[in-house]
């Protein structure tokens, strides 16, 4: 079957999925994916910006693909080199038409640079201060060090399949300099912890190159996906400066990721996320629902994406901000990531020179804690 074939196909596979009562087009969307199988034409209207036929305008939703214009002059060849990406010249951007400001990047990242940032996820910005998911059932030293109290479990995964569940494996959230406040969906000045250096270089690299010299990294929401994880139709809204861009990153197993409108009654258009990709919400887009209703298990069966094959260079440049990577660490990671996906989402909170309204400081010294529920969802659960 052709490329124009597989959408029709997957076309009318949608169009005979019964809504349910009061579904709105995107809840019907994101459950039809929920429910999809990987390798049938369920999947033939998915865009897939990895593929060169798609970008060119010949594959599936690629009558929507447009090139996207980057700043290359924004950021030098060595500040690109050492957030491990290759110079902006070199990355493929693209854009959807009917969606001003969205820039989708295919993986920009050096080879081997992903484990740098795979590892910080699961090792470093997982620990305290910052605030995670398991915070709600239990203490600070229960959870002070998720990697050191999984690391062995992970690392011997395959021989003991019927293990208990270890913590990082448990862990759904995590959040980062201003931490957001799942229960009234608020940031807040009392309850800030510093933002990781080597996360704000990363996402004020790709800003730039994006067009938004001068973006400040001051919230990230980390999320962390099983393969039978979703995460919820939402807008990221709570951040007080909405003319500055989110910053997307993916890494591990692919995902099908929806983008929407401002209105949940107009179809989203849906595209996988590989490993290493970015997603640039701006402008327009900055304020659309989206949603992930699925990740997609490996067809080979568990194992990693072969971008993450090649491992991290030893000679890494003197100014770097990427740190080496173990062989043992990344055995830790490697066997969490083959069934798993981790996503970053950086965000600036507050226009140049703005204050938190006195009132919302008020609030969030009544409630700081943001044990709320989180849009990452298992199986029947939810999340962001």
């Amino acid at each position: 079957m052709g490329e124009m074939g597989k959408m029709a196909a997957a076309v009318g596979s949608v169009a005979t999925l019964a809504a349910e009562p009061g579904e709105d087009a995107f809840r019907k969307l994101f459950r039809f994916y929920r429910q999809s199988r990987p390798g049938t034409v369920d999947l033939g209207g998915v865009i897939d910006f990895s593929v060169a036929h798609a970008a060119r305008g010949t594959g599936p939703g690629a009558h929507k693909v447009v090139k996207s214009h980057l700043n290359v002059s924004s950021v030098s060849d060595h500040d690109a080199y050492r957030a491990g990406l290759q110079p902006v010249s070199k990355w493929r951007a693209y854009g959807l038409q009917g969606y001003p400001g969205f820039i989708f990047i295919p993986n920009p990242f050096l080879p081997g640079y992903q484990w740098h940032w795979v590892k910080q996820c699961l090792k470093l910005y997982s620990q305290k201060p910052n605030v995670c998911n398991l915070d709600k059932h239990m203490t600070t030293e229960e959870t002070q060090d998720l990697w050191e109290q999984s690391k062995e479990c992970l690392r011997y995964k395959e021989v003991n399949k019927r293990r208990p569940r270890s913590l990082l494996e448990k862990l759904r959230w995590v959040t980062l300099g201003y931490h957001y406040n799942w229960d009234n969906k608020k940031y807040s000045a009392d309850h800030y912890t510093p933002f990781p250096s080597d996360l704000a270089f990363l996402s004020e690299q790709v800003a730039a190159a994006c067009g938004f010299q001068g973006f400040r990294a001051e919230a990230g929401i980390l999320n962390y996906y099983r393969l039978d994880s979703t995460l919820g139709i939402h807008v990221d809204k709570s951040e007080l400066d909405h003319s500055k861009p989110l910053l997307s990153f993916s890494f591990g197993q692919s995902a099908i990721f929806l983008l929407g409108g401002l209105k949940r009654d107009e179809a989203p258009t849906p595209m996988f996320l590989h490993s290493g990709d970015i997603m640039v919400m701006s402008g327009f887009s900055r304020l659309l629902n989206h949603a992930v209703p699925k990740v997609l298990p490996s067809l080979e069966g568990e194992s990693l994406p072969c971008c993450l094959e090649t491992p991290l260079p030893a000679d890494l440049p003197r100014d770097s901000v990427v740190e080496p990577c173990s062989v043992e660490d990344w055995q830790v990671c490697a066997s969490y990531l083959k069934t798993a996906r981790v996503n970053m989402t950086v965000r600036q909170v507050l226009a140049i020179g703005q204050d938190f309204p006195l009132e919302l400081m008020e609030e969030n010294k009544r409630d700081i804690t943001p044990e709320g529920s989180c849009h990452l969802d298992d199986e029947n659960s939810q999340v962001k």
